[in-house]
């Protein structure tokens, strides 16, 4: 098993990609799971079959990774993240500020936390966004926090070599996940069609290939780059949209 006897941290490990990085870890051999996420209850409903440590709380809160004890971890997934759309022009500030909090902020604390207790040689993959590479109208928040992650991870990846850590990032495209609930134009046609049927539209409408990925599909991509198949591979992005940028 790819992971056997190691031990990794996961953020927003509740649900959609980060849950799946999880139960994909813990299938894989991990023994010990440090999850975070600020839903508490599906948090606490995951079933994984290690040791588990279950953080709740917002990762852009420097008080919860200032009282987190990780100890020593091989692996990281800087995954916790959210969604929200508006054109630059009517974009309430504070709206830009939730969006950065979490996705630039917050992912800057778990990554800072994470190269802190990683090993020597041990690998991290943020999740990123086709978003923070293809320019469109209405993402300028969420394009802009993703863009800069990526950023943050080559600096990382740069940084941490001398230790053999390696530190990439996965930028996907549409993934069947619980933050497009968020965004009020899929919200609405969900609401009208069907969740299912909505996202078939939108997979129509821009990707290439006509279709979406899976959250378990991205965080297959994730282990890929986690793992010894991936050890001479880093700051680099894995673009993973369905050809969505072409």
């Amino acid at each position: 098993m790819r992971f056997a006897g190691k031990s990794a941290l996961v953020t927003g490990a509740a649900s959609g990609i980060g849950r799946a990085a999880a139960e994909l870890l813990a299938r894989e051999g991990a023994s010990r799971l440090l999850l975070v996420d600020r839903d508490a209850d599906r948090l606490g409903k995951l079933e994984l079959d290690c040791a588990v440590q279950a953080l709740s709380g917002d990762v852009a809160d420097p008080e919860l990774w200032h009282a987190a004890d990780l100890g020593e971890i091989d692996h990281a997934v800087i995954n916790a993240g959210v969604a929200g759309a508006g054109l630059i022009a009517d974009l309430d500030f504070a709206e830009w500020r939730r969006i950065l909090s979490v996705n630039l902020d917050g992912a800057f604390l778990s990554l800072q936390a994470a190269l802190r207790a990683v090993r020597d040689g041990g690998s991290i993959v943020t999740v990123a966004s086709a978003a923070g590479l293809k320019p469109e109208p209405g993402i300028a928040a969420y394009g802009a926090s993703k863009a800069g992650l990526i950023q943050l991870t080559k600096i990382a990846a740069k940084e941490f070599a001398k230790r053999r850590v390696r530190v990439n990032a996965i930028a996907p495209g549409g993934v069947e996940t619980p933050v497009w609930d968020a965004v009020p134009m899929f919200a609405d046609r969900a609401r009208e069609i069907g969740r299912d049927a909505a996202f078939a539209e939108l997979a129509a409408m821009a990707t290439p290939l006509g279709r979406y990925a899976a959250a378990e599909e991205i965080a297959e991509q994730i282990a890929f780059l986690l793992s010894d198949q991936a050890a001479t591979i880093t700051g680099s992005v894995l673009l993973s949209d369905g050809g969505y940028t072409l």
